[in-house]
C-alpha cells in the first residue's frame, strides 16, 4: 500500500497543529510560577469542560428533525444513572470508581426499565 505525498503532508500538518498548542505553553511556562489566583481558575477547566461535555447527553433527547430536546423525566435513563454517579464522585473522588457505578446504574435501568 502506497501513501501519497499530500495524504504525509496532511498527516504531518495534522500532527503540528494539534502538538505545538499544547507544547509551547508547556515550554514557555515550565520555568516560572504563575499567580496563585491563575492556577486556581485552571484547576476549573477540567470540570468545566466535562460538565460541557455531559449537560448535553443527561439533559437532552435527540428528536429526529426538530433537534435536541430538554427531556427532564423519570424516562430519561442516563440522568437517572448520573444521580449515583454524582454521588459515588463527591464522596469517593475516584474517577474509576465512578465510571464503574455509571455503568453498572445504566446496564440494571436498561435491565430493569427497557
Amino acid at each position: 500500500m502506497s501513501v501519497s505525498p499530500e495524504t504525509l503532508l496532511l498527516i504531518l500538518g495534522m500532527c503540528l497543529v494539534t502538538f505545538i498548542p499544547r507544547f509551547l505553553p508547556m515550554l514557555l511556562l515550565s520555568s516560572r510560577s504563575l499567580n496563585p489566583q491563575l492556577e486556581r481558575w485552571l484547576k476549573l477547566v477540567p470540570p468545566a469542560v466535562l460538565a460541557a461535555l455531559l449537560a448535553p447527553e443527561l439533559l437532552t433527547s435527540k428528536g429526529g428533525a426538530e433537534g435536541a430536546r430538554l427531556f427532564i423525566s423519570p424516562d430519561n435513563m442516563m440522568l437517572l444513572a448520573s444521580i449515583p454517579c454524582f454521588i459515588t464522585a463527591w464522596i469517593t473522588k475516584s474517577f474509576f470508581g465512578t465510571i464503574v457505578v455509571g455503568m453498572a446504574a445504566l446496564a440494571l435501568l436498561r435491565f430493569f426499565l427497557g
